[in-house]
């Protein structure tokens, strides 16, 4: 019986020592261990196998637009083949002539393990671009695809764009697309941006086009622009009277010629079309009152293409003055239209003319401008009487203007 109970002691305090409970005090034992934490354990980097030079680019590409830092491949080879030659071979071609690793790649490193029947290859990669980056790339199989999507950037004043395209196009192709997008709309995008672009790489038939556009305000502020000017176009434009288009097109020139006053002084020193001046804009002569002859022009092919009226803007010199004006179309014949010189020397001089009539004082790109042969004139127009202005359309428009330049 007492071996008995010697035993069960025994058992007991075996079980509480082994609980990390034991109490050594006044003849009982008592031990407090701390808690030990279960050891880290990194998990295991995902594994991805393949078999040939191909399939090894593919993976590389694939893990660089996913934006991975680092993985781990599983390369079978083929009998004979260098594997270490063919991972160097591989990390040169993506860095220095596949456009995604030239573009967004600084460093890509591999190394291989041999494992009896494969190797082990672990990759590195550091970039140089962001994952928001990569997923902005626009992939253009067209030029009609890369105009679309650039009227989209332009009138949304984004600060980059990237395009990737194997269309052969240039720097220069690129920086006439933009500047052709401006003209043509000049209703959705306030000004001209500056541009510059990088291409990666430079020289293949697969390319990607990073294009900076350097605006003179925020893109925030030039979105509250383009707003306003949205605005000042519908207000316009709602207001033009007239039976015909011809009427129509004397009344647009009349409300721009009484609002907006013709800055001489920024017309003389202006060197270049698309000068990042208010003044050269529509939204310089419809919001602020206060434009050169781009600015005119600009304004009056936005009311136009508000009201479907065909019209387009011309970039030339009127006498060796840096200068634009419009030629619109009319009954399938087609006229120039100068506002701002209309404004400075009497309409007579300058609506619905002829090329024969600009001879003298005005030089453009002719072969790759329409011919204006029209025999239309002011005065079929005018008739017995001029049209009519409403008397409280300058008024308005003044107020209009007045309003924006406290805002602005």
């Amino acid at each position: 019986m007492l071996k008995g109970i010697k035993i069960l002691a025994l058992i007991i305090v075996a079980i509480v020592t082994l609980t990390g409970c034991v109490n050594f005090l006044e003849g009982s034992t008592e031990s407090i261990s701390e808690h030990q934490a279960a050891p880290y354990i990194r998990p295991p980097t995902e594994q991805i196998s393949v078999s040939s030079y191909e399939e090894l680019i593919e993976t590389l590409l694939e893990l660089i637009t996913e934006h991975e830092t680092n993985a781990q491949l599983l390369y079978y080879p083929h009998e004979g083949e260098d594997v270490q030659a063919e991972l160097i071979r591989a990390a040169n071609e993506i860095m220095y002539e596949h456009p995604i690793g030239v573009y967004s790649v600084a460093i890509l490193t591999t190394e291989a393990t041999r494992i009896v029947s494969h190797f082990e290859v672990d990759v590195e990669i550091e970039f140089i671009r962001s994952k928001e980056q990569l997923d902005s790339i626009i992939n253009a199989s067209s030029e009609r695809y890369i105009r679309a999507q650039m009227l989209n950037i332009m009138s949304d004043y984004r600060e980059e764009a990237v395009i990737r395209t194997n269309l052969q196009i240039t720097e220069e192709d690129i920086a006439t697309i933009v500047t052709d997008t401006y003209y043509q709309n000049p209703r959705r995008i306030v000004m001209l941006p500056a541009v510059t672009v990088e291409i990666f790489p430079p020289e293949g038939a697969d390319r990607i086009f990073e294009i900076n556009f350097g605006n003179t305000q925020s893109p925030g502020m030039m979105q509250r622009f383009g707003d306003d000017l949205e605005l000042y176009v519908q207000r316009n434009a709602e207001l033009a009277v007239g039976d015909t288009e011809p009427e129509i097109l004397l009344y647009l020139a009349n409300n721009l010629m009484s609002s907006t006053v013709f800055d001489e002084g920024v017309a003389r020193t202006t060197q270049r079309h698309g000068a990042q001046n208010f003044a050269a804009t529509a939204f310089g002569a419809l919001v602020r009152g206060n434009a050169i002859g781009e600015g005119f022009a600009m304004a009056f092919k936005a009311l136009c293409d508000e009201l479907g009226i065909t019209c387009r803007i011309v970039l030339g010199q009127y006498d060796g003055m840096v200068h634009a004006w419009n030629i619109v179309e009319l009954y399938g014949s087609f006229y120039h239209i100068d506002v701002a010189m209309s404004l400075v020397n009497g309409i007579e001089t300058a609506f619905l003319k002829t090329d024969v009539d600009f001879d003298e004082m005005y030089t453009w790109d002719r072969e790759n401008t329409v011919r204006c042969e029209g025999e239309l004139t002011l005065e079929d127009i005018l008739g017995p009487g001029e049209v009519d202005i409403p008397e409280d359309l300058e008024d308005a428009n003044g107020e209009q203007n007045d309003n924006e330049e406290e805002s602005v």
